[in-house]
């Protein structure tokens, strides 16, 4: 009775520590996402909103997914450089300039953007800085 009462126990805390484990990659992710929060909170903010939802007409919002999505490549690029060109988002243009962070790393940008395209209803995975630079050399 005893044996089988530790053998149960064992059986049960293996089992526990392999149920709450998360693989590597999520836990990247969520670190990456906790960071990217911080960083978003001091960078982008006070023009995106603390709900992504902008500011009327001079900051887009950061709730359509399609166009996170579509410009997913780009993301980087607005980040580090800033946008002066009009853009479309939810059916609104928007043509304020968006200003640039030329000192953010490229881990900052890639956390920023895990934090960006998993937040305000949006779901699209991890960001490497790796993809950063790449997407970096892309820009226009």
């Amino acid at each position: 009775m005893r044996r089988r009462l530790l053998s149960i126990l064992f059986l049960s805390s293996i089992g526990l520590i392999i149920y709450s484990c998360q693989n590597a990659s999520q836990l990247k992710q969520d670190i990456y996402y906790t960071n990217g929060r911080d960083l978003y909170i001091k960078y982008c903010q006070n023009c995106h909103g603390a709900n992504g939802e902008g500011l009327s007409a001079l900051a887009p919002p950061l709730t359509d997914t399609v166009f996170l999505q579509q410009n997913k490549q780009k993301i980087a690029c607005y980040i580090k450089n800033g946008l002066s060109e009009p853009i479309t988002v939810h059916g609104r243009q928007y043509q304020e300039k968006m200003p640039d962070f030329p000192t953010l790393a490229n881990i900052d940008i890639a956390q920023i953007i895990v934090y960006i395209t998993n937040s305000f209803g949006n779901k699209q995975g991890h960001y490497t800085p790796e993809q950063v630079a790449d997407d970096l050399k892309n820009c226009k």
